[in-house]
């Protein structure tokens, strides 16, 4: 099983026994906000990490004593495209965790695997999302209007956001 090693931090797959702090995040109202989904339960929280450790797409970040404290999504998409998503634990937020375990999955990818662009998405709103997705080197190519919706009001009616396109090519890579 391949990992990525920083200064700081192992990222590495996900393994089931990683199912108890993966609750700790996911379970926070404030870090899945801008998610497709609701806060976990201790039982869902289980499930996924046993789920996860099956996906190549998700890579837990990991302290380098073991704890994880976010992941990143990496999944291939269309035209050698790779699509870059975050879900970090708040206790941990400001440290720069995400942006270096990020660099370090970018990074391999582009010197390692070929990959020719990377691509990212966030709701505006999400500024620290953003703010990351900047400090990579990647760059704004779209803002989209009012494009998808992951709940609904009382009456049922969607609730619609913008999301925000990010992108960075390999021969851009520093």
């Amino acid at each position: 099983m391949k990992e990525i090693k920083t200064d700081r931090l192992v990222v590495r797959r996900f393994r089931e026994e990683d199912a108890e702090d993966l609750y700790e995040y996911l379970s926070n109202p404030v870090v899945v906000k801008y998610e497709d989904y609701d806060p976990f339960t201790k039982e869902a929280a289980m499930g996924e990490a046993k789920r996860r450790a099956g996906d190549e797409n998700f890579w837990a970040v990991c302290l380098k004593e073991g704890k994880v404290i976010g992941n990143l999504y990496f999944a291939k998409s269309e035209f050698n495209t790779w699509e870059l998503g975050y879900v970090f634990n708040e206790t941990y937020w400001g440290n720069g965790y995400a942006t270096e375990s990020a660099r370090a999955l970018i990074d391999d990818a582009f010197r390692n695997e070929g990959i020719h662009r990377v691509a990212a998405e966030c709701n505006p709103e999400n500024q620290a999302s953003w703010k990351l997705m900047e400090r990579l080197g990647m760059r704004r190519e779209g803002h989209l209007k009012n494009n998808l919706y992951f709940n609904v009001d009382e009456k049922g009616n969607p609730i619609y956001q913008d999301t925000f396109l990010y992108g960075l090519l390999r021969e851009e890579w520093k």
